[in-house]
């Protein structure tokens, strides 16, 4: 014979449970273990420097602004506003890019192509690099190429001998494509 079963009365909504606790049950083992009461601050837990400035406990690795490997304090110069530039008294001239020395082709028809403006300056040295950017509506040339060439004698004889040609019907302008100050010379077009 079956007995019937209790029925608890059915929870409301301002039941008397506790919500819980964000603390996981191991870390409350924890607290119990070393003889602390919840919430109270160990030394250990937040030193600061005199600054204000939370200090970094030994061997752990630090990372973001302010916390750099060399230690050199760089991080809070640039926090403080100083900020490296270019030697004082270089003149206007190029500058070297990462991997060599970049020329900017402006002028270039929408229709040419890649292989078109490596003919023309594929004669002055050996191109390491050459983008033309394309319009993603029409598809065209945008109407500018980037040449990258390994020596910077490369990249002046073809910015001496292309600059001012014409290139299909339209006439090429060609400089450094980065200086170390502004050039007074502009490129017409």
């Amino acid at each position: 014979e079956k007995k019937p079963r209790k029925s608890h009365p059915p929870r409301s909504l301002s039941s008397t449970r506790h919500p819980p606790t964000h603390r996981t049950r191991a870390h409350q083992l924890d607290t119990v273990m070393s003889g602390q009461e919840e919430g109270d601050m160990v030394e250990d837990d937040v030193a600061m420097e005199e600054d204000g400035v939370p200090a970094a406990k030994e061997g752990r690795k630090q990372k973001g602004r302010g916390f750099n490997k060399r230690g050199d304090g760089m991080d809070r110069d640039f926090a403080k506003g100083q900020y490296e530039s270019l030697e004082q008294g270089a003149g206007a001239g190029p500058a070297k890019s990462v991997e060599g020395w970049i020329i900017l082709v402006t002028g270039v028809h929408e229709e040419a192509q890649e292989d078109d403006i490596h003919e023309h300056f594929a004669e002055y040295g050996e191109i390491k690099n050459l983008h033309l950017n394309l319009d993603r509506r029409t598809g065209f040339v945008k109407g500018y190429g980037l040449v990258e060439y390994e020596t910077k004698k490369e990249a002046q004889a073809a910015i001496d001998a292309m600059n001012g040609t014409e290139m299909l019907e339209q006439t090429l302008g060609v400089s450094f494509a980065f200086s170390k100050a502004p050039l007074k010379k502009r490129i017409n077009n």
